[in-house]
């Protein structure tokens, strides 16, 4: 490779950082927005809003460049089923979260879900993990026990909310592997995870609606546009960057979340969960390190 190619790749790879980072602030900012929504109103309703129009976006998106019909032909369609039925749960669950605990802190006990993933992969996928990325696993948990201290009168029950939807979230990134191994591309996901969570977020959301005012008429708008638009740079920052790259970048959702929560909320997180949370980080941060050096 010349170094004109080089520097090209170098420019591209750049603009796909930016771009998940960019993401990240995106997702950050949705989950304020919904921490305010969820206070008067029932996760069930914000949930049912935002799959609206994901799974209008996700008809418009697919039917560029392929066909309804074509998109829903997957090889594995009740797996498909099942990690629809997960991101939902995970989304519901995190938007519960939000309502009890602050941003830093819900964001904190999610990040845990990478080694949950790791934890999980090893039984369920069969993959063969090093003694190494158990330790750090191992190390990661222990993280997310000194931002929850069981045993201790600090100790919250809600706290065990992020945790519930950090792992609805490894299960989903697992289900994910299988149905991508098998075949099945970004077309069939999307249009599955869309309709399936319409359905189930309508069967919920209905029993609980209410009319919203105006101005949680402009919340839902914005936090359902945020998310499409999240989802959008993320697809395009893989164009530009691999995602082992992007990964460890991820992360930065946490520092967002904090920042965010301090600005909008005056929270401020405690010692103990910014120790816990950067444990958390600094195991997962390794496993992406051990997992790249295997490649």
């Amino acid at each position: 490779m010349s170094p004109l190619e080089m520097e090209a790749e170098r420019t591209l790879v750049g603009k796909g950082v930016l771009l998940c980072l960019a993401a990240m602030l995106v997702f950050a900012s949705q989950d304020a927005v919904t921490k305010i929504l969820v206070q008067d109103m029932s996760v069930a309703q914000v949930v049912l809003v935002r799959y609206w129009v994901f799974a209008l976006f996700a008809i418009v998106w697919v039917s560029r460049t392929s066909t309804i019909r074509h998109a829903l032909r997957s090889v594995r369609p009740k797996l498909q089923v099942l990690r629809s039925l997960l991101s939902i749960a995970e989304i519901a669950i995190f938007n519960l979260a939000l309502r009890h605990l602050g941003l830093a802190e819900s964001h904190s006990l999610m990040a845990a879900f990478p080694l949950m993933a790791i934890a999980l992969a090893a039984p369920i996928l069969g993959e063969r993990v090093s003694m190494k990325s158990w330790l750090a696993v191992c190390v990661g948990f222990a993280g997310t026990l000194v931002i929850l201290r069981p045993g201790l009168d600090v100790f919250k029950p809600e706290s065990l909310i992020p945790l519930t939807a950090a792992l609805c979230f490894a299960c989903y990134h697992v289900v994910t592997r299988q149905v991508s191994s098998a075949g099945d591309g970004f077309h069939t996901n999307i249009l599955y995870m869309a309709l399936i969570g319409f359905v189930c977020a309508t069967l919920f959301g209905v029993t609980a609606w209410r009319a919203p005012s105006m101005q949680e008429w402009v919340l839902l708008a914005v936090i359902s546009i945020m998310s499409v638009a999240a989802q959008l740079l993320l697809v395009k920052a893989l164009e530009y960057a691999p995602a082992s790259v992007l990964q460890p970048f991820n992360y930065s959702l946490l520092v967002f979340a904090t920042i965010i929560g301090f600005l909008v909320f005056s929270e401020l997180p405690d010692r103990w969960t910014i120790v816990g949370a950067g444990i958390v980080i600094a195991s997962g941060l390794y496993v992406i390190y051990l997992q790249r050096t295997r490649e």
